[in-house]
C-alpha cells in the first residue's frame, strides 16, 4: 500500500520535470537559435520482493518477484536540428546553414572570461567598433574580437564566413563544430560551453547574412505534449488520493 503511494509520488515527480522542459521550450519558441530540449523517462532498478515469515508458506522465505519502485527522469537531450531561416535584411544579422557554431568571447560577474558558443547570429556594433551580441559579449574572429571601422558605411560577409568593410577584408568568423554534441552544455543566454572530451572538428556551415535562425520548437506538439504530461501528473494525485483514503479507513477498522 505505502508502496503504491511512493510510485504516485515518483510518477508526479517525473512528470513536474517533463512539465519543466516542455515549459522552458515553449518560453524560447521565439528565441534565436534555440534548439528544443526533450527528456526520457525510466523505470528505477526493479527490486526482489521476499515473503518473510509468511505462515501461509510454512514460515519460510520466498521470493515472489521483481518489484518496480516507480519512475524516474532517465536522460535529457537535445534536437539540435536547425531551425528555419528567416530574413531580416539587417547588416548585422547573421545565420549558419548547417552544423556549426559562432564564437563567443564571454566575461561572467566574477570577471573570469572564456569562449561560449552559440547559433544566435543576431550582432550589433558597439562604440569602438566591435562585433558584439546583444548581451555585449565579443564575437570572435581567427585573429581575435572583430573590430570594425567605426565609420563604417558597408559591412558585407560572405558564405564562407569572411568579413570585409567597405570592400577591405577584415577577419573571418571564428565557427566551430564538434564530433559529438553531447560534450556541450547549456550555460544560458543561448550560449553553450565544451567540456572535456569535447573534440572540435572544421565547421562546414555557411555564414547567411541579413538572415537569423528561428528556433526548431514546434508550438503544436510541445503544447499537446504539455495536456499529456498534466493530465498524467493529476493521475498520480489521483492515486495518492485513493491510497490515503484507504489507509484512513484501515486505520479506522483497527480502531473499532
Amino acid at each position: 500500500m505505502v508502496k503504491g503511494l511512493y510510485t504516485g509520488y515518483t510518477g508526479m515527480v517525473n512528470s513536474q520535470k517533463r512539465l519543466d522542459v516542455i515549459s522552458n521550450n515553449l518560453a524560447n519558441a521565439t528565441t534565436t537559435g534555440f534548439k528544443a530540449e526533450g527528456c526520457t523517462t525510466q523505470a528505477f532498478d526493479s527490486m526482489y520482493a521476499i515473503k518473510i515469515k509468511d505462515a501461509t508458506v510454512g514460515h519460510l522465505n520466498q521470493n515472489i518477484g521483481s518489484v518496480s519502485l516507480g519512475a524516474k527522469i532517465g536522460e535529457t537531450y537535445r534536437n539540435w536540428e536547425q531551425g528555419s531561416l528567416q530574413a531580416t535584411n539587417n547588416t548585422y544579422d547573421f545565420a549558419l546553414a548547417g552544423q556549426g557554431f559562432f564564437s563567443v568571447e564571454f566575461t561572467n560577474k566574477n570577471g573570469v572570461t572564456s569562449t561560449m558558443y552559440s547559433r544566435d547570429g543576431a550582432f550589433q556594433m558597439n562604440s569602438e567598433g566591435y562585433l558584439v551580441t546583444k548581451d555585449g559579449d565579443y564575437i570572435l574572429g581567427e585573429g581575435g574580437r572583430i573590430q570594425l571601422p567605426t565609420d563604417l558605411n558597408e559591412l558585407s560577409v560572405d558564405s564562407q564566413g569572411n568579413i570585409f568593410a567597405d570592400g577591405q577584408y577584415v577577419d573571418t568568423f571564428a565557427l566551430v563544430d564538434f564530433e559529438d554534441y553531447n560534450y556541450l552544455e547549456e550555460y544560458g543566454e543561448n550560449l553553450y560551453r565544451a567540456v572535456d572530451g569535447a573534440t572540435e572538428q572544421d565547421c562546414t556551415a555557411t555564414v547567411q547574412q541579413g538572415y537569423l535562425e528561428a528556433s526548431n520548437i514546434n508550438v503544436v506538439s510541445e503544447m499537446v505534449d504539455m495536456i499529456a504530461v498534466a493530465r498524467e501528473y493529476e493521475s498520480g494525485q489521483k492515486v495518492i488520493q485513493a491510497i490515503d483514503e484507504m489507509l484512513g479507513k484501515m486505520v479506522t477498522m483497527s480502531e473499532l
